[in-house]
């Protein structure tokens, strides 16, 4: 199973962008999403350093939510 973690991009600099989350910035890349327009303020789902799905801004939110629940029941 894989895990993807839902960033904002905060700037982009050809196939590559720095994308943050909660204080975390992160250098990403953008090979996967050729086909897309990704513009900063985007927010796109991270994997092992790629981007790999443009996501909503109420998906970003609501993947968030789930891994606070996740670890709030851990606790």
């Amino acid at each position: 199973m894989c895990l993807a973690v839902p960033m904002q991009i905060t700037s982009i600099d050809g196939f590559q962008c720095v994308c943050s989350a909660r204080g975390i910035e992160r250098e990403v890349s953008l090979f996967m999403l050729q086909g897309e327009e990704i513009l900063p303020g985007d927010h796109v789902l991270v994997h092992v350093g790629y981007a790999i799905q443009k996501v909503s801004e109420e998906e970003a939110a609501d993947s968030w939510q789930l891994f606070d629940e996740i670890l709030a029941a851990d606790a």
